[in-house]
């Protein structure tokens, strides 16, 4: 592996989460599209590994399972979600908002999953976590989140 200063790496892991996003909000994406949504989230999971902390690699986990909630994978976007919520329990940190993101994520998973209780379940508790999110800037975008979760 080529040896990467700590900089050029965090660009990399930051590069590749947004490449994501611009990737899922393709109005119609191809075959080769998904794979390269797919691998670039894996891939900025990856470098916030090496360059991030907790925090990083609990949003990177939760981008993952976004990735194959979007794809209809619903075994690895729980995988993901759940992976997501236990570093967040284990480590702590992060903003008020990620125990909700985290929520929001399994919800969504079991909801491609077709288990509707435990989608209520996660539902339910994304929107009891974002009661103690105050600032209505990181509250609104999971509410919307949450609103697409059918």
């Amino acid at each position: 592996m080529p040896d990467l200063d700590r900089e050029t790496e965090r660009r990399l892991a930051a590069g590749l989460y947004n490449d994501v996003w611009r990737l899922m909000d393709l109005p119609k994406r191809r075959p080769e599209q998904d794979d390269e949504m797919l691998h670039a989230a894996h891939a900025s999971r990856y470098h916030w590994g090496n360059v991030g902390g907790p925090v990083n690699l609990a949003r990177g986990e939760w981008l993952c399972s976004r990735v194959y909630a979007v794809l209809r994978r619903p075994e690895p976007a729980i995988w993901h979600a759940q992976r997501c919520l236990e570093l967040l329990t284990d480590f702590g940190g992060g903003e008020n908002w990620d125990e909700a993101a985290a929520c929001e994520a399994l919800a969504r998973a079991y909801s491609v999953a077709g288990n509707k209780d435990e989608k209520k379940a996660w539902l339910a508790r994304a929107r009891e976590a974002l009661k103690s999110v105050a600032n209505p800037e990181d509250r609104q975008p999971i509410e919307d989140d949450l609103k697409t979760i059918k």
